[in-house]
């Protein structure tokens, strides 16, 4: 892992909240085809100099080096939430009233 590099983030086209980070300048058709087929259209977002005590909205630079040294990019996914689940039960507990 290197102590900094330049790193591009991506949004996806395809996926709300779904973010790419990979080293400035990597190749679109270098990256894995699945990754590129779920990822949709990349959308540029944002260039940086990433260290490893870089603190980022979800995750860390760190993190994020670590998998660009390990397999070239780093996907971040939006975070899951269980609202369904509380909204589901409020329904319920309101046919039961």
């Amino acid at each position: 892992m290197k102590d900094r590099e330049f790193v591009s983030v991506f949004r996806s086209s395809k996926k709300s909240d779904t973010y790419l980070y990979v080293r400035r300048g990597q190749k679109w058709d270098e990256l894995p085809d699945a990754l590129r087929s779920i990822f949709g259209q990349p959308v540029h977002a944002m260039d940086l100099l990433l260290s490893p005590d870089k603190k980022l909205a979800r995750t860390s630079g760190k993190e994020v080096l670590e998998a660009l040294a390990e397999k070239d990019f780093f996907l971040q996914m939006p975070e899951e939430t269980e609202t369904y689940i509380v909204d589901f039960r409020r329904k319920a507990e309101q046919r039961g009233k």
